[in-house]
């Protein structure tokens, strides 16, 4: 690992681990760069527009849009997008909850709160400092939001990182399972719920893990019938998105 990228390996109540990888200071740079880009590009339109209202008009919507960008700009895009904004995005980089869970509305706000304080007359060194000095690189607003910036599955930066995620997430005792096929296409977010539910299997036992599947399964087998239980169908699903098969 670089000495501005690092990874943080989390554990469940029941003890299963998971790791997150937090972002680093020159990929968030990169990411606040396009940002800024972006915002610069809405402001020098409004200008545009600015030039076919009235003056009073003009000056009044210039300041309401103004405001709403430089304090709004992050909450609205990572709460639409999953933690991104368009320069995340870009990044292959996301705003989550510290236990790697999405981010909500009031830690977002919290977090984007508090640029203000990262980046004092514009220098931002001590936000370098802060993220530099912390485990998962966070900022004040990160620390006030109980947040952490990390990379995404998708992201073309994890390469690297693919020994360690496989050491921690790999789940060899899939393989007695028979792979299942799901009915309609899965989200990241329910990929990873169904990877998470497999490694809690072993602690949670038969009927409980068919309790917890039951409403799930029936979402993902739609109208076809099966004959195996609802936690075998999901370990299956799991089976095949793991890639063991």
């Amino acid at each position: 690992m670089s000495g501005f990228d690092s990874s943080l390996v989390m554990q469940t109540p029941e003890g299963i681990e998971y790791v997150l990888f937090p972002a680093g200071i020159p990929i968030r740079a990169c990411a606040w760069g396009i940002d800024f880009l972006v915002k610069a590009l809405v402001i020098l339109i409004l200008l545009i527009i600015m030039g076919f209202m009235g003056e009073v008009l003009g000056i009044w919507f210039f300041f309401i849009v103004n405001f709403t960008l430089n304090w709004f700009y992050y909450v609205i895009f990572e709460l639409l997008w999953n933690g991104q904004s368009p320069g995340k995005r870009i990044m292959g980089i996301r705003v989550v909850g510290s236990d790697g869970s999405p981010i909500k509305a009031g830690a977002s706000f919290l977090r984007n709160l508090l640029r203000f304080a990262d980046g004092f007359f514009f220098l931002y060194l001590i936000a370098f400092i802060c993220m530099a000095a912390s485990p998962g690189f966070r900022r004040f607003g990160d620390w006030a939001g109980d947040t952490l910036v990390i990379y995404t599955a998708q992201s073309r930066f994890l390469g690297r990182y693919s020994p360690l995620l496989q050491r921690h997430q790999a789940i060899p005792w899939l393989t007695q399972v028979p792979p299942q096929s799901p009915e309609k296409k899965l989200s990241y977010e329910e990929k990873q719920a169904l990877l998470m539910f497999a490694r809690r299997y072993p602690l949670l036992g038969k009927e409980r893990a068919d309790e917890i599947a039951r409403n799930w399964a029936s979402q993902l087998r739609q109208n076809s019938i099966s004959n195996v239980s609802d936690s075998e169908y999901l370990l299956g699903i799991a089976h095949t998105i793991s890639g063991l098969t």
